[in-house]
């Protein structure tokens, strides 16, 4: 069955790939955002029968550095780690929304620029366009949002900042502050034109911490962003802010995050059905 599409008009013209030319249940989109004043890509898993939900989950996943949106599908192959647990009914059909950050030099870091805004580009065109094209009349999506490296920080700091916007956080190998991007990028950032503060993760858990959905993240023993998340972890405790940081074995590598991105997924269920009881 195929999932209904409705008609955008904020974000005209809407270029979505057609179903006959799926593979694995892997769309594209391409949309105009006024955040970047252009086109935006995205590329989504719709698995089979999605439209018989009443209710539609969605999971944004933000990529790394260096990275685009096809990413956490033919690198992560998320899609199939997905379907594998919907199979097992371990998780219920949900949709995987994975952006581009922006596509402006090595990384954007999902944060305010000098000429685009690529935080609005997630946290608003994203998520209204997607809304728009797939919400179903019985409501609105529950909307979660994870990462890796850059994207983990993307998730933290957006799911902090806009508590109200998502129903979970979860991020893996996450880049914990502004100053892990030196010596990543080249050239001039577009995270240089943001102030410190509206950068800092941890300013921004502290500041919302009442309104914060749930939040997990994880890190590899051998991951150089190992320390500095055991850093955010131990800073979380002494603040009283509910969340669980799970150790693993492994490095920062595409290895480790298709072996743990089923615990976001199983989060996310988890989360959901916490939220019925």
């Amino acid at each position: 069955m195929i999932l209904p599409i409705k008609a955008s008009t904020r974000y005209h013209p809407v270029e979505l790939s057609e179903p006959e030319y799926e593979h694995e249940h892997l769309r594209n989109l391409t949309f105009y955002s006024p955040a970047l004043q252009g086109r935006g890509d995205v590329s989504l898993f719709v698995p089979p029968g999605l439209n018989a939900s009443p209710r539609l989950p969605v999971l944004i996943l933000l990529h790394g550095v260096y990275g685009s949106h096809w990413n956490w599908f033919l690198k992560g192959g998320a899609h199939r780690t997905a379907l594998t647990l919907m199979k097992k009914r371990k998780i219920r059909p949900m949709l995987l929304v994975a952006p581009s950050d922006g596509l402006r030099g090595d990384g954007t870091a999902y944060v305010p620029g000098s000429c685009h805004n690529y935080e609005a580009w997630i946290c608003d065109d994203l998520i209204e366009c997607i809304k728009e094209l797939f919400c179903t009349a019985a409501g609105c999506a529950d909307v979660f949002i994870s990462g890796l490296s850059m994207g983990g920080y993307g998730a933290l700091r957006l799911g902090a900042m806009y508590p109200d916007r998502f129903c979970g956080i979860s991020a893996h190998s996450a880049i914990t502050k502004i100053e892990q991007f030196n010596g990543l990028v080249r050239g001039p950032s577009a995270i240089l034109s943001a102030s410190p503060e509206s950068l800092d993760v941890l300013h921004w858990l502290i500041l919302n911490c009442r309104k914060l959905p749930p939040l997990r993240f994880d890190c590899g023993r051998d991951d150089p962003l190992f320390d500095a998340n055991c850093v955010l972890h131990e800073a979380l405790e002494r603040h009283g802010i509910l969340h669980n940081f799970e150790i693993n074995e492994g490095d920062h590598s595409w290895q480790y995050w298709r072996n743990h991105l089923m615990e976001t997924l199983l989060f996310v269920e988890e989360t959901l059905l916490k939220q019925r009881l």
